[in-house]
C-alpha cells in the first residue's frame, strides 16, 4: 500500500538534535509499504501498525526508500512491542534482486537481529557498518553460519552495495498468531559509517584470527582466557561457588519431588496423568520433572579443518599442534554421535579444541574428571537430566538421569533429504538396524537412570503427499515403491482402472515400478497417495514400537523429536505408538505447543536455546537475545512457560557448551554453550537456571 499523508510528504528533512540530518523512509513520495499474506498492516501518521494473522514470520517491506545509502551512518526506528511475549525482530537492507536468504549470510543483504521484550517500546540506532576494504578476507571465511566480520560488527551479513539500495523489510520471527507491533519514525541518519580496526587489516595481518584456544583474537570480553593460569583461577572460582550452591533441597536420589507427593515405584521411569497433568515418576515413584541439557560431551567444539569440499581452513588457527606433540591428540578426538556427520560429509581432517582445552584444564585424567564436574555442575545448578547426544561414559556415572538417542541405518527412500535420508521402513534392514540398536544399548535399557529413548532427529517428512510422492519415483528395488504398487494392485486391479483413475498412461505395472519421473498430488490420485503415506508413517512407528516392547519393554520411546516439519496428521499416527510426543520447539515460550485434537500425551521439548554475540562467538543461535543478561531472563520465561504447560514433561537445552567458534560440520558456530569453549560457565545463564530450577516443582504444581 502507498501511505497518504497529505502535507507530511514534504518533511523529508529533518534535523536532529545532534544536527545530523535524517529522512524520514515512511514520508518519501514513491516508496510502498507492503505486508506478508500473514501481516495485517495499516501505515498513517508516519507509523506502520501490525497484527500477525498466524504463527510464523509476519512483517513487511519498505519498496523503492532512498536508493543511495552512502552518505548515511545509521538507520534509526521507534518499535512498541503490545503483546504479553518477546518480539524476534530481523531488521534487512536489500539490492536489487536479492531474495529473502532465510538465516543465511548473502551479498547484498544486510541483516541485524533484535529482541524486543514484552510490552515495551525503545527506539533502535542500526549504525552501519562500513565497506571492508578487502574484500578478499571476506571471501575467505568458509563454513560458518556467521563470520568474524559478523561479530565484529553485531550483523548476521554484512555485505552490500549502498548506492543501490532496493527495499528494507521488518520481519517479526518465530512470530504468533495475534502479535501486535508498531514501527514507527523509520529515518536514516546522515554521517560517517563505522568500520572495527580488524575489518581493516589486510590477509596478511587478519590472518590467523583464531587463538591457541579456540577464541576469537580481534575481541574481549568477561572470562576470555589468555592463559593456562586463567583457566586454573576460573577452576578455583567455580569449585568454591558449587560449594556454596550444592543444589535444590527436597529431591529424591534420582531428582524427583522428595518433598511432594509418592507413588507407586517401579525400579524404572513412567509417565502418568495426575490431577490433569502429566508427570514422570522416577524409579521410586516422586514426581519428576525433567530439566535438561543435550550434549553433554568432551567434544562439543570439533571444527573442520579441511575435506573433500572445504578448502584447508588451517590458516584461520595461530596455533594449531604439529603432528607427534602433546595436543596432536586432540586431531583425532570426537563427539560419538556427530562424528558420522563429518564422515557423510567426508571431512577427515578436524581439531577439537574443546577437549584440548579440557586437558590444560584437568590434565591427563581430563575426562573423568570432566565427567565429575559435569554431574555436580547438574546438580548445583538446579538440573537433573543430562539429555540425548550426551559421552556415554558421563551418563552411566549413574549420578544423573539421562536419555539416550538411536539413528536408524538402514535401506533409505531415495530422494529425501535431512539431516539423513528417510529410511525405508518396508525395507528388512530397518527392523535389523533398530533391533541391533536396542541390543547393544542393553547396559542403558537395563539402567534405572535411563529416562528413555528417542529415535532419529527432525526427520523431514514434508507434507501429507510427500513421501507418497517420492516413492512413485524411486528406483524398482524400493521396498515402499514395491509396497505402493502391490496396494494399488489391490484395489485397482488392472493398470487401466488406475491409469483412467489417476488421468495417466503407464502401459503395465511394470512400467509403473520403473517409472522415475514425479506424479504431482492432485485431485484425482490425492486419497491414494495421502493413504500410502498414512501408511508407510504407520510402519514406521509401528516397527519401532514393536520393537521395544520385543527389547526393551518398560523403556519410554519417545519420539523423533518433530522440529518445524510436522502434520497434525503426523503427531495424531505417532501418538499411536509413542509413550512421549517430542519437539525441538526454538522460540520465546512454549506457549504454541498444541497436540492435536483428540491426542493427550506428555510432551517433551527436546531442543531449545537462546545466544547473544556480546562474548567470543560469531553467531547467537537459532533464537537471538542481545546480551547475556537478556538470555538468561529468556531462559527463565522459556522454561517457566514450559512448567506451566500440563502436558510437557520437561525441557533440554541445546547444548551443554559452545560449538566451535569457527563451524561445526554444517557451519553451526553459535553461542549455546551454558559453558564456552575454555569449559567457564556463563555466569548469567547459571544464575538463571538455578533460579527456574531450584523451584521448579513447586511453581509447576502452583500453576493451574
Amino acid at each position: 500500500m502507498k501511505p497518504k499523508w497529505g502535507l507530511f510528504a514534504a518533511l523529508l528533512l529533518i534535523l536532529c538534535a545532534c544536527g545530523h540530518k535524517t529522512v524520514n523512509l515512511l514520508f518519501l513520495e514513491g516508496i510502498e509499504v507492503k505486508g506478508n499474506n500473514s501481516s495485517l498492516v495499516e501505515t498513517r501518521d508516519g507509523a506502520v501498525f501490525l497484527k500477525n494473522q498466524a504463527d510464523g514470520n509476519n512483517g513487511f517491506a519498505i519498496y523503492n526508500p532512498v536508493k543511495d545509502w552512502t552518505p548515511y551512518k545509521a538507520l534509526r526506528w521507534s518499535v512498541e512491542n503490545k503483546s504479553d511475549k518477546p518480539l524476534g525482530l530481523w531488521v534487512r537492507v536489500f539490492n536489487p534482486g536479492i531474495n529473502d536468504p532465510g538465516n543465511a549470510i548473502k551479498k547484498g543483504v544486510l541483516l541485524h537481529k533484535y529482541m524486543i521484550d514484552p510490552f515495551s517500546k525503545r527506539t533502535i540506532t542500526m549504525d552501519l557498518p562500513a565497506p571492508a576494504p578487502h574484500p578478499e578476507v571476506l571471501e575467505d571465511f568458509r563454513l560458518m553460519r556467521n563470520d568474524p566480520y559478523g561479530r565484529l560488527t553485531g550483523f548476521h551479513s554484512t555485505e552490500i552495495d549502498y548506492s543501490d539500495i532496493w527495499k528494507v523489510t521488518f520481519f517479526n520471527v518465530r512470530s504468533f498468531k495475534d502479535a501486535e507491533w508498531i514501527v514507527s519514525d523509520i529515518s536514516l541518519i546522515e554521517g560517517e559509517k563505522f568500520l572495527p580496526e580488524a575489518m581493516k587489516l589486510p590477509p596478511e595481518e587478519f590472518f590467523p584470527f583464531i587463538d591457541k584456544y579456540g577464541q576469537f583474537k580481534y575481541a574481549e570480553w568477561p572470562g576470555k582466557v589468555h592463559s593456562d593460569e586463567d583457566m586454573k583461577t576460573a577452576r578455583e572460582a567455580e569449585e568454591k561457588d558449587l560449594a556454596a550452591n550444592p543444589g535444590p533441597e527436597g529431591r529424591s536420589k534420582f531428582g524427583g519431588w522428595a518433598a511432594g507427593p509418592r507413588l507407586e515405584a517401579t525400579g524404572h521411569f513412567r509417565v502418568e496423568k495426575i490431577d490433569g497433568k502429566w508427570w514422570m515418576i522416577d524409579p521410586e515413584g516422586y514426581l519428576f520433572w525433567s530439566h535438561g541439557v543435550v550434549r553433554v560431551s568432551h567434544s562439543s567444539a570439533v571444527t573442520p579443518l579441511e575435506g573433500k569440499n572445504i578448502p584447508n581452513r588451517c590458516h584461520y588457527f595461530e596455533a594449531l599442534p604439529s603432528e607427534g606433540s602433546e595436543f596432536a591428540q586432540f586431531y583425532r578426538t570426537h563427539d560419538a554421535l556427530l562424528k558420522p556427520y563429518y564422515t557423510a560429509r567426508d571431512i577427515d581432517s578436524t581439531y577439537d579444541f574443546s577437549s584440548a582445552n579440557l586437558y590444560r584444564k584437568y590434565g591427563e585424567n581430563y575426562l573423568a574428571e570432566f565427567g565429575d564436574i559435569c554431574h555436580r555442575r547438574l546438580r548445583s545448578w538446579g538440573l537433573n537430566t543430562i539429555a540425548n547426544s550426551s559421552d556415554k561414559d558421563i551418563c552411566l556415572m549413574d549420578r544423573t538421569p539421562y536419555t539416550d538417542r538411536l539413528e536408524v541405518v538402514s535401506a533409505p527412500i531415495a530422494g529425501t533429504s535431512g539431516w539423513w535420508p528417510v529410511m525405508d521402513p518396508f525395507d528388512k534392514s530397518f527392523n535389523a538396524s533398530i533391533e541391533k540398536q536396542l541390543i547393544d544399548r542393553k547396559k542403558e535399557l537395563e539402567d534405572p537412570w535411563c529416562l528413555g529413548f528417542f529415535v532419529d532427529n527432525e526427520i523431514k517428512w514434508g507434507n501429507e503427499t510427500h513421501l507418497a510422492e517420492v516413492v512413485l519415483k524411486t528406483p524398482p528395488s524400493q521396498a515402499a515403491k514395491k509396497q505402493f504398487i502391490s496396494d494399488l494392485r489391490k484395489k485397482y486391479k488392472t493398470i487401466d482402472a488406475l491409469n483412467k483413475a489417476w488421468g495417466c498412461s503407464f502401459a503395465s505395472w511394470e512400467a509403473l515400478l520403473q517409472n522415475d519421473k514425479v506424479i504431482k498430488t492432485d485431485e484425482r490420485n490425492r486419497s491414494d497417495l495421502l493413504e500410502f503415506n498414512r501408511s508407510l508413517i504407520h510402519k514406521y512407528y509401528r516397527n519401532i514400537r514393536e520393537a521395544f516392547d520385543k527389547l526393551a519393554p518398560g523403556v519410554l520411546y519417545m519420539g523423533c523429536r518433530f522440529s518445524s516439519n510436522f502434520t497434525p496428521d503426523l503427531v495424531r499416527i505417532g501418538a499411536q505408538y509413542c509413550d512421549v510426543i517430542s519437539y525441538n520447539r526454538y522460540a520465546f515460550t512454549t506457549d504454541s505447543v498444541v497436540l492435536p485434537e483428540g491426542v493427550d500425551l506428555p510432551v517433551m521439548i527436546g531442543e531449545f536455546h537462546f545466544g547473544a554475540l556480546d562474548r567470543g562467538m560469531f553467531h547467537c543461535s537459532q533464537v537471538e537475545t542481545e546480551s547475556q543478561a537478556k538470555r538468561g531472563e529468556a531462559y527463565v520465561r522459556y522454561v517457566e512457560s514450559a512448567l506451566s504447560h500440563p502436558q510437557i514433561i520437561g525441557v533440554h537445552w541445546h547444548q551443554f557448551s559452545d560449538q566451535a567458534t569457527t563451524g561445526r560440520f554444517d557451519g553451526e558456530d553459535f553461542q549455546v554453550g551454558f559453558t564456552d569453549v575454555c569449559d567457564t560457565p556463563y555466569p548469567e545463564t547459571v544464575a538463571a537456571i538455578r533460579k527456574v530450577g531450584y523451584s521448579m516443582y513447586e511453581y509447576r504444581t502452583a500453576c493451574h
